[in-house]
């Protein structure tokens, strides 16, 4: 999500699933904001961008050959009047050009993570202001936990339950 007030941009991602979700999408949810969640926790003046980069998985644990080729999935970018600004926080750039974290840094952190049903995964971005003695999150949509969205259906038992797991097809 972009979004952009008297000339000041900001950027966050949310995953949602439609109607269910499978075990597979919330799995990877958790992973994907467990990631997060330690980057973040991370955050404070005199950590290095390269301290939060090397919470994060190497490319080839989530599929891609390499840092370039995920470039952009473990994520970090500040933001301000551009919605890419420094600094970077990449396992690709950072862990070899670490940059200090100052009070009134303003950046976001992204984490990704697919699930293991070979088609869909979770997407989690939160905004962050360095403090003088930690970090604020400044996002204020919730993301803790996959949200469901539709319809919600009922059977004659009570709720349809929102997460599905999928039975293996017999062949």
């Amino acid at each position: 999500m972009l979004q952009s007030y008297m000339g000041y941009r900001t950027c966050y991602y949310r995953t949602f699933v439609i109607g269910y979700a499978s075990q597979a999408m919330v799995d990877a949810y958790k992973r994907c904001r467990d990631y997060l969640d330690a980057a973040i926790e991370l955050v404070r003046p005199g950590c290095t961008t390269a301290q939060i980069a090397s919470v994060w998985p190497p490319a080839t644990e989530f599929g891609f050959p390499n840092e370039e080729a995920a470039f952009g999935l473990q994520y970090g970018h500040g933001v301000g009047l551009a919605i890419w600004e420094q600094p970077v926080i990449s396992r690709l750039v950072s862990l070899e050009h670490p940059v200090e974290i100052k009070p009134g840094m303003v950046f976001a952190l992204e984490t990704f993570w697919p699930s293991s049903d070979g088609w869909s995964a979770a997407r989690i971005e939160e905004e962050i202001v360095v403090t003088e003695t930690g970090h604020e999150v400044i996002t204020r949509f919730p993301a803790n936990e996959l949200m469901v969205a539709g319809r919600h259906y009922f059977t004659a038992t009570g709720p349809l339950p929102t997460i599905r797991t999928h039975e293996p097809s017999s062949q």
